[in-house]
């Protein structure tokens, strides 16, 4: 199929972005790897009137540590770069990152997909979604007069909906904490297709033991969500199968309600095994 008629703009750089994105209003659509939006509107699911590309700002086109030990994604970032990590960047604290990167679709759309484009999507089941959530990233949106950080926790609202305001733009993540012990697994049809449920843990790990943590599932809700039921039996010093126990327990997806059940409490253990020996 093809997309409906659109006018397309391209941006020199981020004020320009913004100065677009001002102008046209509602009915633009930012558009960097392509690798969602552009699916959709050969589908008709998405009509935008104007596509304003920014895949040309290689300003945001970034991964780097700050002087606190954050680290820095710019939103134009690949994820076959953060697969390959080319200079070293991720180290043990965020190696998550790059073995995550996995499970994105197929090395095509990995290596022309951004983290940036897959965040501002806000798919339930769009792996960095679930990352962000988990590990407790913030955004660096920009609008037309202002800067503003939003914590993960606040950025998904729903299906396919976010915080980001129709005239700002996403431009860097931040990852402000080490999860050394971290992992994500998930399970799809077939490989490289969307998951059914996809599941990110980040264990606290103090002389090998675990004294808490975070979960998060995809694929279970509107959006990426957390599972504090689950995080308090670890907190507690349950074993994994009580934390996965309670994941599924908390949980009432919309649709195959207790086959994903039983994928989450296998993931959600799996998950915590793979993040122990991280």
């Amino acid at each position: 199929m093809k997309p409906a008629p659109f006018a397309y703009h391209r941006a020199r750089d981020v004020d320009g972005a913004l100065r677009l994105l001002a102008d046209l209003g509602d009915d633009a659509k930012v558009v960097a790897g392509g690798q969602s939006l552009v699916a959709m509107m050969n589908y008709r699911l998405a009509r935008p009137r104007h596509l304003v590309d920014i895949a040309g700002l290689r300003e945001l086109d970034r991964m780097e540590r700050d002087s606190t030990g954050a680290l820095r994604i710019g939103a134009l970032t690949t994820h076959h770069t953060v697969e390959r990590d080319p200079q070293g960047v991720l180290g043990r604290d965020f190696a998550v990152l790059s073995r995550a990167m996995e499970w994105v679709g197929h090395l095509p759309i990995r290596t022309r997909g951004t983290v940036g484009g897959s965040l501002a999507h806000a798919d339930a089941t769009a792996e960095w979604c679930l990352l962000t959530l988990v590990l407790r990233a913030q955004f660096v949106v920009r609008g037309p007069r202002v800067e503003r950080t939003i914590p993960a926790s606040d950025f998904f609202h729903g299906y396919y909906t976010s915080a980001l305001a129709p005239d700002e733009l996403l431009v860097e993540v931040v990852f402000p904490r080490p999860a050394p012990h971290a992992a994500l697994t998930e399970f799809a049809e077939r490989r490289g297709d969307f998951a059914l449920v996809a599941t990110a843990v980040d264990l606290d790990v103090v002389d090998g033991t675990v004294r808490g943590g975070r979960v998060g599932l995809g694929g279970v809700a509107a959006a990426v969500v957390r599972v504090p039921e689950a995080e308090e039996v670890l907190a507690a010093g349950g074993s994994f199968a009580d934390c996965a126990a309670a994941a599924a327990a908390a949980v009432d997806p919309p649709e195959d309600t207790a086959y994903r059940k039983s994928l989450v409490r296998t993931l959600v253990q799996r998950a915590c095994e793979e993040a122990i020996t991280a």
